[in-house]
């Protein structure tokens, strides 16, 4: 799929899902002030119902005005002017909210304005097994004489909880908005694997071709029957199939070690050793100044600690990798400084190079398998891009840390640690 198409559909399901998402919130909340309305009806019919009856009780005449005023979303007063039995309000309370499907749990509490204080309240649950442990805290309604207040804690809950069906739409909504995303999370991260496999596979092809051509050409001279009265052109050419032989051989190895690494087979041989030594061995073997063409490499050796317990082939490589890598990347003669100290515990090696610099947004990326910082049309550098990733994981297998520093232009530090031996 191109990367046109799925970013169109990438927005088109965005779209959806915010389209989908807020219809769904807009009719959720027009269930949800329905129920409310519904339970406020509800509310103010069985109060109305039990002020007429306590008027009926206390002998005193209806009053022209609806004697109910809802103070807040959940608070109640009725007006009754009149002494009120708390057992009779507190029963006909029940009975009405009862008769109604109204079996939220409420407080009602009596107040005497003429005495300014609360004569009586208590709280009501329709669960029998439900523990009550609460006073009536009920908000002072001015300038009445006598009138009841009802207040019930978890109206909104009560509200939810009769938008069953509302709530069971919402959760299966949700679930297909987490799947679709999903979808969406696992169709682009096939479309980056398609990309890098792809990447690798090119990047295999021009690294194994290379090498094959060269022992190609080479085998056809050597066939020249001639070649024998030419010993220094024979032994030219037997040398260069040798280290073409050999250049192969080490890139396979490469890739079946990343191999073994995703099966956790890179299996340690760790033994006792001296980092410096190491160090002074690559930089020897590599021949810097000559065959990569380095002006200048700086030794600053200075861990008084250099003993470690590593597996020296798989070190010797990360090592080897970091510096090949300031080679690679250097668009001048490179220049190259290793340094070494220690911390409490550790030694750190710093590795630091005049390169051409990895942005921020690249750094978070470099230890990434088969990933390559993107250099234009430009194909000199070679490489898989599993190099970092080997040397993250070497690291990592012997518990220690690796950092990267780099600004654009200004070179490159790589610098890890490992337990001192």
């Amino acid at each position: 799929m191109k990367r046109k198409s799925i970013l169109a559909l990438v927005i088109m399901a965005a779209i959806s899902i915010l389209g989908i998402v807020a219809v769904q919130v807009y009719w959720f909340k027009k269930a949800f002030n329905t129920e409310e309305d519904l339970f406020n009806r509800e509310v103010n019919t069985a109060l109305y119902n039990v002020a007429n009856k306590l008027f009926e009780l206390n002998e005193t005449v209806l009053p022209t005005t609806n004697p109910i005023k809802q103070l807040s979303t959940n608070y109640y007063v009725v007006m009754i002017n009149s002494e009120i039995d708390a057992n009779m309000l507190e029963f006909l309370l029940k009975s009405e909210f009862e008769k109604r499907n109204v079996t939220a749990d409420f407080e009602y509490g009596i107040y005497d304005c003429n005495n300014d204080k609360m004569v009586y309240g208590n709280y009501i649950s329709f669960d029998k097994n439900k523990v009550v442990d609460r006073n009536s805290n009920l908000s002072k309604w001015e300038n009445q004489s006598y009138y009841f207040g009802v207040q019930f804690p978890d109206k909104a809950s009560i509200v939810t909880n009769r938008m069953g069906i509302w709530i069971f739409s919402s959760s299966v909504l949700l679930l297909v908005v987490i799947f679709f995303s999903y979808s969406l999370f696992v169709i682009l991260k096939q479309r980056r694997l398609s990309e890098i496999q792809k990447d690798f596979v090119n990047n295999m092809t021009h690294e194994f071709k290379t090498p094959i051509s060269t022992i190609a050409l080479s085998t056809e001279v050597l066939l020249d029957p001639k070649i024998v009265d030419q010993p220094d052109r024979l032994l030219n050419y037997t040398t260069i199939i040798k280290n073409e032989n050999q250049r192969l051989k080490k890139q396979v190895e490469r890739v079946l070690q990343m191999a073994g690494m995703d099966n956790d087979e890179l299996g340690l041989k760790n033994e006792p050793a001296d980092l410096h030594e190491i160090i002074l061995e690559i930089t020897n073997e590599l021949n810097l100044g000559n065959k990569n063409g380095i002006e200048k490499i700086s030794l600053n050796l200075s861990a008084k600690n250099s003993r470690v317990i590593i597996d020296k082939l798989h070190i010797s490589n990360v090592v080897y990798n970091l510096l090949d890598n300031a080679v690679k990347y250097c668009e001048q003669e490179p220049q190259i400084d290793i340094r070494t100290y220690n911390d409490k515990r550790h030694i750190w090696v710093e590795i630091s190079d005049n390169g051409i610099g990895i942005t921020p947004e690249n750094q978070k990326k470099i230890f990434d398998k088969f990933y390559r910082v993107p250099t234009g049309n430009v194909h000199d550098v070679k490489g898989f891009g599993l190099g970092l990733s080997y040397v993250l994981q070497v690291i990592k297998a012997h518990k220690g840390v690796i950092k990267v520093e780099s600004k654009p232009g200004q070179g490159s530090t790589f610098k890890f640690c490992l337990n001192n031996g």
